[in-house]
């Protein structure tokens, strides 16, 4: 190898090196857009080499400009996406018969969902005998912070968690919890039960009970829950049933793939 080409090498990968920086340096609150100077400061380069490297990846849609400010981009959107959408049909698959199970045993509604950000994906919805009108569909979205599954996920995730409880917090219904300070001290009880309540949080008129899908190390891989029409959930009864469905659950991810999945959650920014 020549020494040119040597060089060539060593800048290019410079060069990766702080496009990559610049891209770490978004975070969740980033869709408004940052300006350049704190870009450069967050990935510790100067204001001239981020502008360089930020028209770089405009150029390719990796960030897109907001009047004098970046966001992330479309095409950065579409592959996170993309590899995201493939690891939850891998999760849905794993966990699906234990859904089965729940609702073959309750006959209501029943989700199972996933955590990303301060957000919950809903992978696979099996309808009850009771109309119950939740907002969850397959593949929707809702703030962690106001479902059963989300509370359930957040309560074993400390970063999620952090992040969800900074004001402002959506409310959904009258009794979204809004409160910072509020929504810690019930993610304190749900560690300590092992079970999250929706008391008409997420939809007026649906109550919800959920419960986590935790890896070998205690963090949540997937939660279920069971939904109702206010006042027809038989908690008692529910509560130890769902807590050995998703004991049961989080063995066999165990055995079938439970590092890969962690993994990827890890990436994903949950």
């Amino acid at each position: 190898m020549t020494t040119s080409t040597t060089e060539q090498l060593r800048d290019d990968r410079a060069a990766v090196d702080k496009a990559i920086s610049l891209l770490a340096a978004f975070d969740h609150r980033s869709h408004t857009g940052i300006g350049v100077s704190e870009l450069a400061r967050r990935a510790q380069l100067s204001k001239s080499t981020a502008f360089r490297v930020l028209a770089l990846l405009e150029r390719n849609d990796v960030v897109e400009r907001v009047g004098t400010a970046y966001r992330l981009g479309s095409r950065l959107h579409r592959l996170g996406q993309a590899a995201y959408t493939q690891e939850n049909e891998r999760v849905r698959d794993l966990l699906l018969p234990y859904l089965t199970d729940l609702y073959e045993s309750t006959h209501h509604t029943v989700h199972l969902a996933v955590i990303q950000g301060t957000e919950v994906v809903y992978l696979a919805k099996l309808y009850g005998h009771r109309s119950v009108a939740a907002p969850s569909r397959i593949g929707g979205r809702l703030p962690a912070h106001a479902t059963g599954v989300g509370k359930a996920m957040l309560a074993y995730e400390v970063g999620s968690a952090t992040r969800a409880a900074t004001p402002p917090l959506a409310a959904l219904t009258p009794w979204t919890i809004t409160d910072a300070a509020h929504l810690q001290r019930e993610l304190t009880e749900i560690r300590r039960s092992g079970i999250a309540h929706d008391r008409q949080e997420s939809r007026i008129g649906v109550t919800c009970l959920a419960a986590p899908i935790l890896d070998r190390r205690g963090r949540p891989l997937a939660a279920l829950s069971v939904a109702a029409p206010a006042g027809h959930l038989n908690v008692s009864a529910l509560e130890p049933r769902l807590r050995r469905t998703c004991t049961a659950a989080a063995q066999a991810l165990a055995r079938n793939g439970a590092r890969a999945l962690a993994q990827h959650r890890d990436s994903s920014g949950s």
